[in-house]
């Protein structure tokens, strides 16, 4: 492995009435030429077998992974260039965050060169490339006279103290100290060196909280007077929650006196508009350390989100320590050149990646749980298995021929639903998680299953005969080595993947049913209708529509319609803006005046838990895209899950959004 990078990659977008091209060209800055190599890419772009190649071959792909190879006997000499031209890309390009962002070259001796990647331009568009939070600034005078995000269901204060420097906190019993400890922790890890908790000999203004259990769990009330602060509430969360908003009172107060003010005197009473109020966070497509996570659950808290998602498992990786599998973190967990899982999204030619001991889980959850916030762990099951399956090969049908592609680009990664391998596994790793996690739902994901799943499989096709009869069967075998996967997830309702995919949900409910727990899963966990819907939490990601529609079936929701809250997609159109677009884009302003169950009937109504903002990390491997995609869309969301329609208001918001902390501190332009 060569240190020092002598090679540099320039890809450009070039648009044309032919739908566009992608230009990929290699510099060798070296003083030696080249020959019989190798060039390997990643990205969120895919280079698939349909591709049109000018000036290479494409020698191997797996998803967003792609070698290619120039023309016979080439050599790229000291200070030249390779240029290759791909049209019809598995996907558009539409931002600049689209292409290839890490490369390398495997050279003739089999070693491999790191190569510098420039961000990808695009031919008709010079527009400065936007990474870092989206910036509200704080403005001179604004819609409310104190800083509450998420807004609260009543505000009746009045009177203009000086801030105090901090707060001495005087909790009444075991839960009042105990969500005075939580929130001493909270901001002194958010805002260590502003003393918001502080000794009265520091001067801190008494605050008094006590339990008022007819509140209702989450719900609390802040009374004023000149020398004190009084807090009430229903439970842990709404104790904690009623600090949350002090402190931030205080430092609107504090940072902008001339804008916010600290009441004298008055009241505020709060109660969350959801019970479910979540973020999903995907781990498996880009790793995050236990110190990331755990700064993004004190930013949860402090936007009054309680629930994480917490999405430990795709194809790219396998995130969890599992003591009866050690291969799915010696193996799922990596990614580089040689391995079983090449390097994808960017990630480099040297083994990277990572996992959660359950030491550590642990650690994440107790932490949640003092934060107000319970910890849903997500197993993707039984598509999005690539990393597992890499792991543990055994659980293959070992007749199993062909092939078919997720729309990801991964070949023949799902569970077979034939194999009581597939359930004695599952069992034995879902036993493992259940200890680690309370939570009352696990999330098996079942989403995204290919249309031509398992069709080379005689188990599968075996076990689908039995079920549904020699045509469905031999239907479905004819599905083999057809791609039918291009830019969107198959519709497989009716198919026989969906029988098949329906007759696993069963057997891996009753399951956790048994564990006493109710079953997550996307919302194509209903395919067949099979699974109990008394036992059952659907997470609505397609359309406002489809979600009423399951709810009009009977099926408890959480609803988080992928072209508003999925914070992967880019806030605008503009090339200039990080992020995706498949299904849509997304700014801080549509996510906010939103409404994720327009047109649902009041008995539908009855079926919502509430809503939930996706951070897909596919174009996040520069933590600073991250802040640009999920600040301040995530209050934006938080907001949504708390507050009612009526007290909502974007200009408000955006007065006070630029209080709020992000994950990394990356900060952009200003909106």
């Amino acid at each position: 492995m060569t240190n020092q990078c002598s090679f540099r990659l320039e890809n450009l977008w070039v648009s044309d009435e032919q739908g566009g091209s992608y230009r990929l060209t290699l510099a060798n800055l070296s003083d030696a030429p080249i020959r019989n190599f190798r060039l390997c890419v990643s990205g969120p772009a895919r280079i698939g077998q349909g591709a049109d190649i000018e000036g290479g071959t494409l020698v191997h792909w797996l998803s967003n992974h792609a070698e290619l190879r120039p023309p016979e006997g080439f050599v790229l000499e000291p200070g030249a260039s390779w240029a290759v031209t791909i049209r019809r890309m598995s996907d558009p390009l539409n931002h600049w965050t689209d292409g290839v962002t890490a490369a390398y070259l495997v050279l003739a001796d089999d070693t491999s060169a790191t190569v510098a990647v420039s961000p990808m331009g695009n031919s008709g568009n010079n527009a400065e490339l936007k990474r870092g939070a989206l910036v509200y600034p704080v403005p001179v005078a604004a819609p409310v006279s104190v800083s509450i995000l998420p807004w609260p269901q009543s505000v009746n204060v009045s009177g203009n103290a000086p801030p105090p420097p901090g707060f001495a906190l005087r909790p009444e019993g075991r839960d009042a100290t105990k969500a005075a400890d939580a929130f001493s922790q909270l901001v002194e890890y958010l805002f260590p060196a502003e003393g918001i908790v502080r000794s009265a000999s520091e001067g801190g203004l008494p605050v008094t909280l006590s339990r008022d259990e007819p509140l209702g769990s989450e719900a609390y009330i802040l009374r004023f007077a000149p020398n004190e602060v009084a807090v009430a509430g229903g439970g842990h969360g709404g104790l904690l929650y009623g600090l949350i908003t002090l402190g931030q009172i205080l430092r609107g107060a504090r940072l902008h006196p001339g804008t916010f003010i600290f009441p004298g005197e008055g009241e505020i009473v709060d109660t969350p508009l959801h019970e479910w109020r979540g973020t999903h966070l995907d781990v498996a497509r880009q790793f995050y350390g236990a110190a990331e996570i755990k700064r993004f659950l004190h930013i949860l808290a402090w936007n009054k989100l309680n629930r994480f998602h917490w999405h430990l498992s795709d194809d790219e990786a396998w995130r969890v320590e599992i003591e009866a599998y050690p291969a799915l973190t010696e193996i799922g967990a990596w990614r580089g050149h040689g391995l079983a899982i090449p390097p994808l999204l960017g990630s480099a030619p040297q083994r990277s990646g990572g996992y959660y001991t359950k030491a550590v889980i642990r650690e994440i959850v107790a932490l949640a749980g003092n934060l107000g916030i319970e910890v849903m762990p997500e197993i993707d099951v039984p598509g999005h298995c690539y990393a597992m399956l890499q792991a543990i090969p055994e659980l293959r049908d070992p007749a199993e021929h062909g092939n078919y592609h997720s729309v990801q680009g991964f070949p023949n990664n799902c569970l077979n639903p034939a194999r009581e391998d597939t359930y004695r596994a599952l069992e034995t790793i879902f036993d493992e998680l259940i200890e680690l996690f309370p939570c009352a739902v696990f999330h098996v994901g079942a989403d995204e299953v290919p249309l031509g799943a398992w069709s080379g499989s005689p188990q599968a096709l075996g076990e689908l005969r039995a079920i549904g009869g020699d045509a469905l069967a031999d239907g479905h075998a004819k599905r083999l080595d057809v791609i039918t996967n291009h830019h969107g997830a198959d519709d497989i309702e009716g198919s026989g993947a969906a029988v098949l995919q329906s007759a696993f949900l069963g057997r891996i409910q009753a399951f956790l049913a048994s564990r006493g727990r109710v079953t997550g899963g996307w919302q194509e966990a209903a395919h067949g209708n099979v699974i109990d819907k008394a036992k059952s939490l659907l997470f609505g990601w397609r359309t406002v529509e489809a979600s009423a529609a399951l709810a009009g079936e009977g099926y408890n929701l959480v609803v988080c319609p992928g072209k508003v809250y999925y914070l992967d997609m880019a806030n605008s159109t503009a090339w200039s803006e990080p992020g995706a677009s498949w299904v849509g884009w997304s700014s801080p302003e549509k996510l906010y005046t939103f409404d994720p169950v327009e047109g649902w009937s009041e008995e539908q109504k009855t079926r919502l838990l509430g809503v939930q903002c996706c951070i897909w990390s596919e174009p996040m491997s520069d933590r600073a895209v991250f802040d640009r995609l999920v600040f301040p869309r995530l209050s934006a969301l938080a907001e949504t899950a708390w507050t009612r329609d009526e007290h909502k208001s974007f200009k408000r918001f955006e007065a006070l959004a630029g209080l709020m902390p992000v994950l990394y501190g990356f900060y952009g332009q200003a909106a």
